[in-house]
């Protein structure tokens, strides 16, 4: 009979190697976002900061015109 011979440590090393690809894919899947998606968040994110520091009241103190006298 002849066998193959398997080294088992370099087996056992595809295999953990196989089982990460596998799991780096399923993870890509369920977190990955394209560039574009990053971008639009981004900008909406920025629009709402700009809106919301227009819609501020000054802090009192900070008048920028002179009381008269």
């Amino acid at each position: 009979m002849s066998a193959d011979i398997i080294n088992l440590n370099q087996y056992r090393k595809a295999k953990r190697k196989e089982e990460k690809r596998d799991k780096a894919a399923e993870n890509r899947t369920k977190f990955g976002r394209t560039k574009a998606e990053k971008k639009a968040d981004t900008k909406e994110r920025e629009k709402s900061e700009r809106l919301l520091a227009g819609k501020k009241l000054p802090e009192p103190g900070d008048d920028d015109r002179e009381t008269p006298a």
